[in-house]
């Protein structure tokens, strides 16, 4: 059975999500509205792409020459029972983490299967759980499924960046959207929307159904939205 799927965003009032750039108070405050406002999901599991987890990490490398063999291409769990799961969608296996340990939730990299050797077993070092999204490109729905199967996982929050979110929305497997608008204007063209795909992969306008809309302190507007039937 597939994790119930939630999209949680944040965007200026022109679909920007990225807050480089924004006044620290306004960054502060918005950040933590939008923590709070996810923690009504009731996951079990947090999604994120690999910029933001490499915030998240705080390292800058990981060591080389840990192996002398090929590691096998299996999926590797070092923590079945965990209370929730942090999953870092980082295909090249980038993200330098000190521990197994992302906020209070066990690791979960998900990697294709061209990522160094050298990584896998870093990652096995510091018991780093790891998945194959495939070959050569992530496979989400194939994570998802593997996600629940393997760690019973039951409800996956995806929370960024814009092209983590938006491959989710495209996949056809959120079943929920939150987005927190923020009363900014960011105006710069150049960043990405809250939600990228490229051209290339986009298949389809994806219709939603709002389910409420709340004001919040300070003038943000929380929506939500289901996928239409």
């Amino acid at each position: 059975m597939k994790p119930y799927v939630i999209c949680h965003m944040m965007s200026s009032i022109d679909g920007h999500a990225l807050t480089d750039g924004w006044d620290r108070p306004f960054k502060k405050a918005a950040d933590t509205l939008y923590e709070k406002l996810a923690k009504t999901f009731d996951f079990d599991t947090w999604i994120c792409g690999r910029v933001t987890m490499q915030e998240i990490a705080h390292g800058d490398d990981y060591p080389r020459g840990l192996t002398r063999s090929p590691i096998p291409r299996t999926d590797y769990f070092a923590d079945r029972n965990a209370g929730s799961y942090a999953v870092s969608i980082d295909p090249q296996g980038k993200v330098a983490w000190q521990s197994n340990q992302a906020l209070g939730s066990h690791v979960v990299e998900v990697v294709i299967e061209t990522v160094a050797d050298d990584y896998l077993a870093y990652l096995q070092s510091i018991q780093v759980s790891y998945i194959f999204g495939g070959k050569i490109d992530i496979d989400l729905a194939h994570v998802v499924q593997t996600l629940s199967r393997e760690l019973g996982c039951k409800r996956l929050i995806v929370e960024g960046g814009p092209h983590v979110s938006g491959s989710f929305v495209n996949a056809g497997l959120v079943d929920e959207l939150s987005v927190l608008i923020l009363p900014l204007i960011d105006g710069r063209g150049e960043h990405p929307a809250s939600f990228e795909v490229s051209a290339e992969s986009w298949t389809q306008p994806v219709y939603l159904q709002l389910a409420s809309a709340q004001a919040q302190d300070g003038g943000g507007v929380w929506l939500k939205y289901r996928r239409e039937a």
